[in-house]
């Protein structure tokens, strides 16, 4: 297998002429089980990470193009649900500036680029992974239109890497059910520069995963992650933080082959409370639960003693629980869900979703 370097992903010269056209993808989010805190330049993950790909809560976004006479800078139009959105255009400013290396096409062209989320965009659940791996789909389908000869599987590589650079944790939403990013001594073909899809066979256990979302607070972040992140460079435990996910994704890639739903809860929950206990130690320090959130947890550990029902949590940095479980206990938990947690969402908001394949053409 060869291994990919950023250079592996410059664009060389267009084989063919493209005037103008329209493409349209849909990129999931994705819940990391394995978490991701603390990053390197251009977006380096300080440790690997694993996730599952979300199926319903995604973004769509259709990029049209048309080439233009003036190549000097990035010409684009943002519109948000079919209406200019001013606000979001620095960040796909910044991010066109990023990848501008490896797509030099981009300014020969000017770009309408209309997205939408199919969940609330203030519902605290992330946008920037589904919204940056939909734009880096886009971009490659224009690139493997200049480039026929393009194979697949650099096709996904390079969306990856394109995703990555908009968001670190956009490359999972690219390709696969279950994906790992990040160097890994166990994980063929893993890299720091893209997401891999999971190499081995999942067992029957996670097929159709579920992921209910209670939306416990649905304001802005408290802290942005690329903050969060920073905080990890001088980090008192960031070292041992780090050895920790090495550890946890060799246990888990034996969970997720085995079918251990015992582990697979101990290691998920586990890595869900680090995460936001590494928050309250960096310094500055954040508190990101809500006392709801903790009062979900709560209750959640109480209905597994009590049921023996595998239903576990797991959060990302923020005050939101996603709660997952086996597809076949999934009345029960709902029903558990609707009488004991939805209480302590904010206007009794939650999404119901499951483990999904990546992003599609539309």
């Amino acid at each position: 297998m060869t291994i990919m370097s950023e250079k592996d992903f410059i664009a060389s010269q267009n084989t063919t002429s493209l005037e103008s056209g329209t493409f349209e993808w849909s990129a999931p989010s994705n819940i990391a089980l394995v978490k991701y805190w603390g990053k390197k330049e251009h977006q380096i993950p300080a440790n690997p990470s694993i996730s599952f790909t979300l199926n319903n809560c995604k973004t769509i976004t259709r990029l049209a193009f048309k080439k233009k006479e003036n190549q000097g800078n990035f010409s684009f139009d943002l519109l948000f649900e079919g209406k200019p959105k001013e606000e979001f255009k620095p960040k796909i400013q910044k991010f066109l500036e990023r990848i501008e290396t490896y797509c030099p096409y981009l300014k020969d062209y000017h770009f309408t680029i209309d997205t939408q989320n199919t969940f609330p965009h203030s519902s605290g659940i992330a946008s920037s992974a589904s919204g940056m791996a939909a734009l880096a789909m886009n971009i490659m389908n224009l690139e493997k239109e200049l480039h026929p000869e393009m194979t697949d599987e650099y096709f996904y590589q390079k969306a990856s890497f394109l995703a990555r650079l908009g968001s670190g944790s956009a490359c999972r939403s690219v390709k696969g059910s279950i994906v790992v990013w990040g160097n890994h001594a166990e994980i063929s073909g893993s890299s720091n520069l893209f997401g891999v899809e999971f190499p081995s066979q999942l067992h029957s256990n996670f097929n159709n995963y579920q992921d209910t979302i209670l939306l416990v607070d649905k304001g802005e972040k408290q802290v942005s992650s690329t903050v969060g992140h920073d905080l990890m460079h001088n980090h008192p435990f960031a070292e041992q933080r780090f050895t920790q996910a090495h550890h946890n994704l060799s246990a888990i890639k034996s969970v997720l082959e085995n079918g251990n739903l015992e582990q697979f809860i101990q290691i998920v929950e586990s890595e869900a409370l680090t995460l936001h206990a590494m928050m309250m130690t960096s310094m500055p320090y954040f508190i990101l639960m809500k006392p709801n959130t903790l009062e979900i947890i709560n209750k959640i550990w109480k209905f597994r003693n009590e049921t023996k029902i595998p239903v576990c949590f797991t959060l990302d940095a923020g005050a939101n629980v996603h709660v997952l479980y086996p597809e076949n206990v999934r009345v029960e938990t709902l029903q558990f869900i609707q009488d004991e947690l939805v209480g302590y969402c904010q206007n009794g908001q939650y999404i119901c979703d499951e483990i999904g394949l990546g992003s599609q053409q539309l």
